[in-house]
């Protein structure tokens, strides 16, 4: 079998260590994950609710269109059903959108580090990838304009970006797309923007789209919406472009369970208003111990924190895997001295916090 000499390098996403495998190895009781910014609280009642409630149609398979899902979403969104392209994650979106447009001879640019699925896909599709360091945690947009000529198809703008939370503001994105040529897809990643929406200088993305029609915008119900496990991610675009793409799409690549959810859980924005002021409660918890310990890390907007040890990232994460919690080293994200944390819960962050105040005091030992 001929597999596309592309592949032969490359690895396939490795996720954190499920929570019974860590128990097990380490003889622990409790664990506390705090690895894949998943949300501390859950989810909203109303979609446990509408989970219940699908019980008997498990047999059945889901409906393709995501119809119930589409119409609420829209309607939330001030935008029409046809501008929506669900998947199986936000995942699932990148990889429809990669291999609609991506091939051996076009090139994709995007801002390094950042999410690994958008060089992940573009390597799948033989396409050459142009990555662009970051500056301080942010973008370069001037950096990335530089790298576009007639052959790139797609730039990813990650805001707020994974894995250093900060976002790109509403001026510098504006100046940024008056100069991208119409033929480049803007992907604009907004995976945390139920995080960032209420600062002042925060895009509204969604207003764009109609002077923007090469603007495509990614979110998801896995994060703040706490519904990771039934994995749910969605675009947002112009409807000429989305109806191009959607035979990319396989059928019924949203389940229907996690339509149901989703659904549901847009019903209930108390839910989604409560967790993001107790993560800024719990952001300002890392920020204290980081100016307590003269830690460098970057202000999030997200709904988690790297914090720069100035040690390798995988012994830190190893010392807080030995002690019950799963973090996320920053050796395979690009920030090799750094570690990425989820904020969880009051309790758990001054757990986890009491926990590498010790491992810095034995250090200076």
């Amino acid at each position: 079998m001929n597999i596309k000499e592309q592949l032969l390098d490359l690895k396939p996403y490795q996720p954190g260590k499920p929570i019974e495998e860590v128990k097990r190895e380490y003889g622990l009781e409790k664990i506390v994950k705090l690895a894949s910014n998943e949300n501390p609280y859950g989810c909203s009642d109303n979609a446990k609710e509408a989970v219940k409630n699908s019980l008997d149609s498990f047999a059945i398979y889901p409906d393709g269109y995501a119809t119930e899902l589409r119409e609420k979403l829209a309607k939330h969104l001030d935008v029409e059903g046809t501008q929506l392209l669900f998947g199986n994650g936000s995942d699932d979106v990148i990889h429809i959108i990669a291999a609609a447009l991506l091939a051996p001879g076009k090139n994709t640019v995007m801002a390094h580090p950042s999410f690994s699925q958008y060089k992940h896909n573009a390597i799948i599709e033989g396409a050459e990838v142009r990555e662009v360091e970051l500056i301080d945690g942010h973008h370069d947009l001037d950096g990335m304009l530089a790298q576009i000529d007639e052959n790139t198809e797609i730039v990813w703008v990650c805001s707020p970006n994974n894995p250093t939370g900060v976002y790109v503001n509403s001026e510098k994105l504006h100046a940024f797309l008056k100069q991208v040529p119409s033929h480049v897809l803007v992907i604009m990643d907004e995976a945390y923007y139920e995080f960032a929406v209420d600062e002042q200088d925060y895009p509204d993305t969604v207003s764009l789209l109609n002077d923007y029609p090469n603007l495509l915008i990614l979110r998801t119900f896995s994060k703040a919406y706490g519904l990771g496990g039934l994995r749910v991610g969605y675009a947002i675009g112009n409807r000429d472009f989305i109806n191009k793409i959607e035979p990319v799409r396989q059928p019924f690549n949203s389940n229907r369970v996690g339509q149901l959810a989703a659904a549901a859980a847009l019903d209930d924005q108390d839910f989604i208003t409560a967790y993001v002021e107790k993560n800024k409660k719990g952001l300002q918890q890392f920020y204290t111990f980081c100016k307590e310990n003269n830690l460098a890390y970057y202000p999030s907007f997200g709904n988690f924190i790297l914090i720069n040890f100035e040690q390798p990232g995988d012994d830190v994460f190893h010392y807080l895997l030995e002690r019950g919690f799963i973090v996320r080293s920053g050796n395979a994200l690009g920030f090799p001295t750094s570690v990425r944390i989820t904020v969880g819960t009051e309790e758990q962050n001054s757990e986890l916090i009491a926990l590498l105040t010790e491992m810095l005091k034995n250090q200076k030992n």
